[in-house]
This record gives C-alpha cells, structure tokens and sequence, in this order.
C-alpha cells in the first residue's frame, strides 16, 4: 500500500519539478512590452488569480458543507430510523444552501474574469 502510494508522490513530484523546469522558456519574452500594456497584463493575471481563489474556496466550503449535512443525516437516520423522511427533506435543504455558497463563488469569478467593475479605475 505505502508503495502504490509512494509511486503516485514520485510521479507527481517529478511532473512538479519538469514543471518548473520548463516553465521559464515558456514565459520568455521575446520582446520588451510596453508600460500600458504591462500594467493591463499584471491586472488581467491578477483578475485571473482572484477568480480562481474565489470559486476554488467557495467550492471547499460548499464541499466541506454538504459532506457535513450528509454526515449528520446519515448519522441521526442510523440513530432512529422512523424520521428518515424529516431527516432526508432538511438534509436536502441544507445542501441547498451549502450549495448555494458555490454559485456565489462562481459569479464572483465570472464577474472578476468577465465584467470586472475595477478595471476603469486601475486601467483608466
């Protein structure tokens, strides 16, 4: 088992560090670029971050939610099985709003990626 398992990590490890490796004469540039579009460049990959951060930890949380509502319900339902139902229907609502949280995340990133209200202030 802890040689299955140590073989998955050297894999990863070595495509982490090919990776890295490689990475440099990719973002090469051939040419210097200009102030204007450099400033437009760091803003865009910025967007770009914060959209990523925003629907990756809106999606643990919402993860992390729902795995809790269905711990509980399956945790009261092997406790007393006669209000499977009561249990089943507020679990189930429960997840909807946990999952609610992943939907905000996903249009804050759109809205970062997208139609971002902040790029007339920094960009002009």
């Amino acid at each position: 088992m802890l040689h299955k398992f140590g073989k998955k990590i050297l894999t990863a490890l070595t495509s982490m560090a090919i990776l890295l490796v490689a990475s440099p004469s990719v973002f090469a540039e051939a040419e210097a670029i200009p102030g204007d579009l450099h400033s437009k460049a760091i803003f865009a990959v910025g967007a770009m971050i914060a959209a990523g951060l925003a629907i990756g930890i809106g999606a643990v949380g919402a993860g992390l939610g729902i795995g809790t509502a269905a711990s509980g319900a399956c945790g009261a339902v092997g406790r007393n099985p006669g209000v499977q139902g009561k249990i089943m229907m507020t679990m189930l609502v429960g997840m909807a709003m946990a999952e609610s949280i992943a939907i905000y995340a996903l249009v804050v990133s759109l809205v970062l990626l997208y139609a971002n209200p902040y790029m007339r202030y920094f960009l002009g």
